[in-house]
């Protein structure tokens, strides 16, 4: 039995509700909490950005009333705001994952969201500066958040046990929809309080003092932390099969010719495409569609992932206990979990299309969104399950595909939505459910949740051919002994 393979192992340790006993919950919360800057850094300007361009009513010197914005930035020009912080994120996919692998997720983990906050600090002044400097900002907060999805695989590779991957990434990545669901609300109250620089103000203070405390705290893996007990640490190592992972030779052929990381490629891909659209484009949709003011608008863009934050952490135990059960193989929980929320995410964005109503888009959006944590609890941990080995190199690359929508997404709606009517917003929730539906096909066929033969060890393989020897040589054995019986 290999202990990479998550279709083979029935053990598990239980989660007691004193969780901080066990040092790997404490690397879960602080990861969800990394998770939580990590969005919160991202979308606070999706909700900024009404507040900095919304026309007010002033008097001027003749005592004429009039109006004026503080940045006359049309629809293009903000789609162009939007969608920069990904032109550097889709950078360093790939480099965050291979560093990860090398010297560590958590240094590149806790790096990447500490430098982002830190020009976060200083996303006012650029503004203020002029367009071109505010976008080269973004950029760069981008390039240094990049490789925190895909250095993060290398902080489960070894603190996580194969029957708990679904539910320590489950839990980690909950920190991205907590950090949207405080982050859009708070936004639109600190921007109509004390002004829209707060927003950066805040979130900024915020991650600075995460960095801090994960520096101080995590470890790249069990061996090198003092404070994780030695049962604790024999336990990971022992399912993981490996103390460590910083001499791996990545198979790259065997990689890119692989139909099962297409599958997660493309799952990835769909799901990024309806979560950006509407993670930089709701607040406006609400305002332009459903005339919501700024603080509604705060408010209910956040309700969709208040939903997938709660689903997140529901998803990630069923999947695990659906194969602790043995009701579920591996290959069968990442099929039906993803290809179920891609299902129900095209009928509830189309219906979003067709309806239009305040109360009912919010509902439809909010149940797209939120069914949306099945989907992670699929793809996004099906790295670990196809190649545990080289899991944050492929988060990285496939990520890299991922963040394209991500680009793309928000300048094809600010060309699309040049008049702010129904039918404009119309058209980008179809576009959006057909992206889920092509997801939801490729997933389906190649998909697997089985080990691969090019990611196994040469101790697995040698452990597996053991395995054979022996299973062979019991039943030459049995053959033996019912032909004696015969004669």
């Amino acid at each position: 039995m290999s202990a990479y393979d998550s279709e083979d192992i029935v053990e598990t340790e239980p989660l007691s509700w004193k969780f901080w006993k066990k040092r790997r919950y404490i690397v879960v919360l602080l990861a969800f909490f990394g998770f939580f800057n990590v969005y919160s850094l991202r979308v606070n300007l999706s909700v900024a950005i009404v507040a900095m361009t919304e026309n007010r009513t002033v008097i001027n010197e003749q005592g004429e009333e009039t109006w004026e914005q503080d940045f006359p930035w049309d629809s293009k020009q903000k789609g162009l705001i939007l969608s920069s912080f990904f032109y550097g994120y889709i950078l360093t996919q790939f480099i965050g994952g291979f560093i990860g692998a090398k010297i560590g997720g958590n240094l590149v983990f806790g790096i990447g969201i500490g430098t982002t906050a830190i020009l976060t600090l200083f996303t006012p002044l650029a503004a203020k500066h002029s367009l071109e400097l505010l976008l080269a900002v973004r950029i760069i907060e981008g390039i240094f958040e990049g490789v925190t999805f895909p250095c993060i695989h290398a902080v489960w590779a070894r603190w996580s046990p194969p029957l708990e991957r679904s539910r320590m990434a489950s839990i980690a990545f909950a920190g991205n929809y907590a950090g949207t669901v405080i982050a859009m609300p708070s936004s639109g109250l600190l921007a109509t309080t004390y002004g829209w620089e707060s927003v950066f103000y805040v979130f900024g203070t915020i991650g600075c003092i995460w960095f801090i405390l994960w520096m101080a705290i995590v470890r790249a893996e069990p061996s090198k932390d003092r404070h994780c007990s030695a049962d604790e640490r024999h336990y990971i190592e022992n399912k993981i099969g490996s103390k460590g992972h910083n001499n791996v030779t990545h198979p790259w052929k065997a990689i890119f010719t692989s139909p099962p990381f297409y599958a997660i490629i493309a799952s990835h891909f769909s799901e990024n495409w309806g979560f950006y659209t509407l993670l930089t484009q709701l607040p406006s949709f609400l305002r332009d569609t459903l005339d919501f003011n700024l603080d509604k608008t705060g408010f209910l863009s956040a309700v969709p992932y208040l939903a997938m934050g709660i689903l997140l952490g529901v998803s990630g135990y069923l999947a695990d206990w659906l194969q602790v059960k043995g009701y579920l193989t591996t290959t069968q929980v990442r099929r039906y979990f993803n290809c179920g929320a891609f299902l129900a995410q095209t009928v509830f964005m189309i219906l979003t299309a067709y309806l239009l109503d305040p109360t009912w888009s919010v509902v439809c959006i909010t149940i797209a969104v939120g069914l949306g944590a099945f989907a992670w609890s699929g793809f996004a941990v099906n790295h670990l399950d196809i190649a545990p080995q080289h899991a944050s190199v492929l988060m990285g690359i496939g990520n890299t595909f991922a963040t394209i929508p991500g680009i793309v997404s928000p300048m094809l709606t600010g060309h699309l939505v040049v008049n702010q009517t129904s039918e404009e917003w119309k058209t980008v929730f179809f576009i959006s459910a057909g992206i889920y539906l092509i997801g939801c096909v490729v997933y389906w066929f190649w998909a697997s949740g089985e080990l691969q033969e090019w990611a196994k060890t040469p101790e697995q393989k040698a452990l597996e051919l053991n395995h054979k020897k022996a299973h062979t040589y019991a039943n030459e054995a049995i053959t033996i002994k019912d032909e004696t019986t015969t004669h």
